[in-house]
């Protein structure tokens, strides 16, 4: 495979690199390190490119001689969105259609759009197929259901494969700022685990399980948007107590009012996934916690 990776050198970005790399493939990243670290690319095997994917050029450039395309650059969190939604907008929506563009110029075969379950918004039935209504509630999800729909379009020129996955709430090593690691940190430190809310009810995802996924829908046909979750609820206090357990501390759990942006209840359905990926999530979404909190704590 002659991949590009846009956003390569991110969260999820770096852990698709690793594996990439590791399968002896031929790997390009664009990355404007907003976010990203070099330090979390690969010694070798990988060519970097600083570059923005709100600047078509940039994006061309590293798209001539590609045949897949893993389009994981985005402005990726909803208050990171509603702090800067023109960024966000500009990277999410501009920058996709950047890809989308320059991918069909050089002739690539794929592109995988990694999208979220932001754009189902607040759902009254649990869980969540992809069938259900898309009616995202703030900036992010908006800016990725836009992505989706550019998505669909290009698809239906015929010019390649386009396929949408909509993780759920992702973690894992080299996260920042979301709240797995936020608590984790917090607690170490002998803080106050701040829950905003307390109702949430959140399909947790190990990135390991995301980058199974992306794998997959490089090597096969999908008919539609794909869920990726572990369709298994987990309640945000039980997070902070599992958290608090893991970690050996006794955090305050500090109860805050709850963020209007923020979707308080999601699970996703994984009938596609396990059918058209191969995807058999674990049996406990929290599985790789412990190693997380001990490599925080290391």
């Amino acid at each position: 495979m002659r991949a590009l990776v846009t956003g390569g050198a991110g969260f999820l970005g770096s852990h698709l690199v690793d594996r990439l790399v590791g399968a002896g493939h031929d790997i390009t990243i664009l990355d404007n390190f907003r976010r990203g670290r070099h330090a979390f690319l690969p010694a070798q095997g990988v060519r970097v490119s600083e570059g923005d994917i709100r600047d078509y050029d940039a994006v061309a450039a590293v798209c001539a001689g590609v045949d897949t395309v893993f389009h994981l650059a985005a402005q990726s969190n909803v208050l990171g969105a509603m702090q800067d939604i023109d960024y966000s907008f500009t990277t999410n929506v501009v920058g996709t259609f950047n890809v989308l563009k320059a991918a069909t110029e050089a002739g690539c075969a794929k592109v995988i759009f990694s999208s979220s379950r932001e754009v189902y918004g607040e759902q009254s039935v649990l869980p969540v197929p992809e069938s259900a209504s898309l009616t995202a509630k703030n900036p992010y999800g908006a800016s990725k259901l836009a992505g989706e729909a550019y998505c669909r379009a290009w698809a239906s020129f015929g010019s390649f494969e386009c396929a949408v996955l909509r993780f759920g709430n992702l973690y894992g090593p080299r996260d920042t700022g979301r709240v797995i690691p936020l608590w984790i940190e917090r607690a170490l430190r002998g803080e106050p685990l701040q829950v905003f809310g307390g109702d949430q009810v959140l399909d947790f995802v190990p990135v390991s399980m995301a980058v199974d996924a992306l794998l997959a829908a490089a090597t096969r046909p999908l008919d539609g948007p794909v869920n990726v979750g572990t369709g298994l609820a987990t309640p945000i206090l039980a997070l902070a107590e599992r958290i608090r357990e893991l970690t050996s501390r006794r955090s305050e759990i500090q109860l805050l009012p709850a963020r209007g942006a923020e979707v308080v209840r999601f699970v996703a359905d994984t009938r596609r996934m396990r059918e058209a990926l191969g995807i058999v999530p674990p049996a406990d979404p929290l599985e790789a916690l412990p190693q997380l909190c001990a490599a925080f704590a290391a």
